[in-house]
């Protein structure tokens, strides 16, 4: 089956502008050798860093932070419509329904974890969710039990769903590879999804740091995202999709702003809880964290031409270089289009060693690892032909340039051919220089 990848909002035309500028594009590191270069940051799919624009809203609000929904003052007036303001402004980034629920967690993780607490049991079995096994583990984990159905490929998704009992059906779907960056086909997994009369949530905290996401064209039922990813690294995520089985489901916890009402008979609790998004964010909110992530949305939201244009550009470069330093291997999952992520392993290499020297002799940092997706990355290493379970990735975004890709290419070959040139040791199962005399930032001096 051909699967086409239509998941994604037209780019609106016209030549790209300037990409949102970052907080850090200046920052300089120090290497073994006593000098300073500025840093190459090629670790975006981690966490991103802080756009210039969420930083200065975030000074804006906080002279007047407080507590939201119930305060008198106007600081908590003011709070309280940042916070609701935010929810719309998430749910227009990602095209949802005006029925929709958006509810503020800490990340996708969390995200996916309230939705898997919130699935309905009917009949007392509950509900058949399909997974797929290459997907990260905020995708993969929160879904267990004799109801969960573990597949490897779009084209077992169809007899998954047939074999699923009577009941309701979920089918979890990741935007992007977090190994790989490559796309997954949403849309065509929404329609065999839909064609067995279930619903889909859809993982884009891979996806929506780099390309426009919209829940009614994909025809999906929820989605997930972090603001760390998203350029907004102030603890807020989000849940956004249909509202019936949140709006049934028990509190994800139980405390102050879930519930409407809390009065005492007989010496018993009786509670009645909130029945919209509050029902699952108790305790006092992340207002901070929501309006970062508002703000990262909206900025991205304008300048979507300049950032696809300034990655796939880099992206292009970056994988092209890497195609010639000496045992590279590149690891695929799909074979079509992706981000700017990409995963590899280099012959007769320790990826741990490799990263620490990037870092130590040349200031650039990537991830080494299984990236949180242990099956894929295992998967992906064995079908390259490498040894090992764990491998290298760069990962681009707005705080990469032409000279960071250049620079992290050149020093593969060197150290390829080469070697590293200072002397490192583990410590705690990491590689480091031995000794490591560079300096901290005055920042951790006190600590």
């Amino acid at each position: 089956m051909t699967l086409a990848i239509p998941h994604v909002r037209p780019v609106s035309g016209g030549l790209p502008g300037p990409i949102p500028p970052v907080v850090g594009a200046r920052l300089t590191v120090p290497l073994v050798d006593g000098r300073r270069v500025p840093y190459a940051n090629l670790d975006h799919a981690a966490s991103a860093p802080c756009l210039a624009a969420v930083r200065d809203a975030v000074d804006e609000l906080l002279p007047w932070y407080a507590s939201v929904h119930r305060g008198a003052g106007l600081a908590s007036q003011v709070s309280t419509k940042v916070y609701e303001r935010a929810r719309e402004v998430v749910r227009r980034f990602v095209g949802a329904r005006r029925t929709d629920a958006v509810v503020f967690t800490r990340n996708t993780t969390d995200a996916l974890n309230l939705l898997a607490r919130a699935l309905p049991r009917t009949g007392g079995t509950g509900t058949s969710v399909v997974r797929f096994d290459t997907d990260h583990h905020a995708a993969l984990l929160p879904w267990r039990g004799p109801l969960v159905r573990h597949i490897s490929s779009v084209g077992s998704l169809d007899r998954a769903l047939q074999d699923c009992p009577t009941g309701p059906r979920l089918v979890v779907v990741t935007g992007a590879s977090n190994v790989t960056g490559e796309l997954w086909p949403v849309a065509d997994v929404a329609a065999i999804a839909r064609h067995h009369g279930a619903r889909i949530v859809l993982d884009a905290a891979q996806l929506a740091p780099h390309r426009p996401v919209d829940v009614r064209a994909l025809d999906v039922d929820y989605v997930v995202l972090s603001g760390h990813k998203l350029y907004a690294p102030f603890g807020a995520g989000a849940l956004v999709g249909r509202a019936d089985w949140l709006r049934a489901a028990d509190p994800y916890l139980a405390g102050g702003g879930a519930t409407s009402l809390v009065a005492d008979r007989d010496s018993r609790l009786a509670v009645s809880w909130s029945t919209g998004p509050e029902r699952h964010e108790a305790g006092t909110p992340n207002v901070v964290g929501a309006h970062a992530l508002a703000v990262a949305c909206e900025t991205l939201g304008r300048h979507w031409d300049a950032i696809i244009a300034h990655e796939r550009a880099l992206l292009t470069r970056l994988r092209a270089g890497l195609a010639g330093v000496p045992g590279l291997r590149e690891l695929s999952l799909l074979g079509g289009d992706r981000v700017g992520v990409v995963s590899f392993a280099v012959d007769g290499q320790d990826p741990g060693l490799l990263a620490a020297a990037l870092s130590a002799e040349h200031g650039i940092g990537v991830r080494d690892g299984a990236f949180c997706a242990h099956i894929a990355t295992r998967r992906l290493l064995a079908s390259a032909g490498a040894t090992g379970t764990r491998a290298l990735r760069a990962s681009l975004g707005l705080g990469s340039t032409a000279e960071h890709v250049d620079r992290l290419v050149g020093a593969l070959r060197s150290l390829v051919t080469h070697g590293p040139a200072a002397d490192y040791e583990q410590v705690d199962g990491r590689w480091t220089p031995a000794p490591d005399p560079r300096p901290l930032p005055p920042l951790l001096a006190a600590l």
